[in-house]
């Protein structure tokens, strides 16, 4: 049956538990927020339009935090329970008919094939939702399934409300919830808020659409990690862990070595090319891009970047917000930074930071230099302990090196400055001036040799009467 999926997703809470200031769906797991994960899922089972998120703590951050995906908000004014949640979103839902698929914010781990079964589930068509569960040994502080005589959920009990016998009842309810929405939207104006939180709670739709004869599945998860929600640092910390190694397992199945997984950081958002080595203990994070056969070495850190097929970044360097083209060698202890281009086959060596600086092909820095807001001609070189000198204490200007300039070393280039195609610059040079193309330019005081003159003065500092 091509039954047409709504995606509501509850994210409106102020996860008081986690003891923070950021609302709770805005931590990160595995380098993207809580809402980021979910939203993502749901994104696999319907189009933006029919991807729906419930909103009202920190609104504006969490609308930003996945706006760009095209789905679409619901404002809850006041935060009244999961049922007031799914209420709030009714004028806006009502029309759209099919299935509602109802998720959590906060539940990062919850796969797209797991939502797949449970949607599968409910357009068989024969109940009015499917309700998705699992066993756990302790199900201390989750509500409780209680079945019928069929098999099929008649209620959903919270713990404290639960009796002994209720209690020794090990199936919990995840809160993931499939509706036929018509049933939904026609009895969810039944939920009341009669418990000591005056909240509605969603979970009461279960035991009231049973009431009214309509028969709720549910749907056993064999795996209970996949259903687990967070509501402090501690459990933030143990879902990190587990969608890193999700992450490391995939990409490694894909093709990527990775030397002690244990020791390194890929954020999810990670994408990596067929036979790439991941050295111990490197961090790639946010919507870095890297091609095949590259090194990644340990220690460093690439984060927001490009890089090309065929490239090698040595130990302890950092890439960031960058794009490295093919063949390019960078490292051991650079910083390439602001939105840098290494072109292609171009060397960034030891102690080497590129600040908002383009090298072009087959140019190479290989010692101690600072390049910011330059541009590097293909097959330049420059020297050791050379710095562009970019800002004059009020704006940043730009220094343009050509093609084939060769820098000598300690070179001190003033900007803005042009150094023409072709040209030198001698080592110890000050320029603040452009320079032709194929012209040698000096900017250095002339050496003066004084014969004699540290003997002497190591010679009157000996004598008595200079001594104080």
């Amino acid at each position: 049956m091509d039954i047409p999926v709504t995606v509501l997703i509850l994210a409106a809470g102020l996860g008081t538990r986690m003891k923070s200031k950021k609302a709770k769906v805005l931590h990160r797991a595995g380098g993207m927020a809580l809402i980021e994960h979910v939203t993502d899922a749901a994104l696999e089972l319907a189009p933006p339009e029919r991807v729906f998120i419930v909103v009202g703590h920190q609104a504006d951050e969490v609308m930003a935090a996945v706006g760009d995906r095209g789905v679409r908000f619901v404002q809850q004014a006041e935060p009244k329970g999961t049922g007031h949640a799914v209420m709030a979103a009714r004028e806006a839902l009502e029309g759209a008919g099919g299935l509602l698929l109802v998720l959590y914010g906060d539940a990062p781990l919850l796969t797209a094939e797991t939502l797949l079964r449970l949607v599968a589930r409910q357009q068989q068509g024969d109940v009015a939702a499917t309700v998705l569960t699992a066993m756990l040994d302790d199900p201390a502080g989750y509500g409780r399934i209680l079945r019928d005589e069929h098999g099929r959920v008649r209620a959903i009990v919270e713990q404290k409300a639960a009796t002994p016998a209720q209690l020794a009842v090990r199936e919990i309810n995840s809160g993931i919830y499939c509706f036929d929405s018509g049933l939904l939207w026609k009895h969810i104006g039944a939920i009341k808020p009669e418990n000591q939180a005056k909240e509605y709670y969603l979970t009461d739709i279960v035991g009231i659409l049973h009431g009214k004869g309509h028969a709720i599945a549910p749907l056993l998860r064999e795996d209970p990690q996949e259903l687990l929600g967070i509501n402090t640092r501690a459990e933030l910390a143990a879902v990190d862990r587990i969608v890193r190694d999700r992450t490391v397992r995939r990409l490694m199945l894909e093709g990527v070595t990775i030397e002690k997984p244990e020791t390194v950081t890929i954020d999810s958002s990670v994408s990596i090319g067929m036979d790439t080595v991941i050295e111990p203990f490197a961090q790639v994070l946010g919507r870095t891009t890297i091609g095949e056969d590259c090194v990644i070495g340990a220690c460093s850190i690439i984060r927001g970047s490009q890089l090309s097929d065929g490239v090698v970044v040595e130990p302890f360097t950092l890439v960031l917000d960058s794009t490295v083209e093919s063949g390019a060698r960078v490292g051991p202890f650079a910083r390439v930074r602001m939105e840098s281009h290494v072109g292609r086959e171009a060397r960034v060596g030891n102690f080497v930071e590129l600040k908002k600086a383009r090298l072009g092909a087959g140019a190479k820095s290989l010692h101690l230099a600072y390049l910011g807001d330059t541009e590097i001609g293909e097959e330049a070189n420059i020297g050791a302990g050379t710095i562009t000198c970019n800002y004059d204490g009020l704006r940043k200007h730009r220094t343009k090196i050509g093609r084939g300039v060769f820098v000598g070393s300690n070179a001190t280039l003033v900007a803005p400055v042009v150094i023409g195609d072709g040209s030198y610059i001698g080592a110890g040079s000050v320029v603040t001036e452009n320079v032709p193309e194929d012209a040698l330019a000096l900017g250095r005081a002339r050496q003066v040799n004084k014969p004699e003159w540290a003997k002497k003065r190591r010679e009157r500092k000996l004598r008595p009467d200079t001594q104080g």
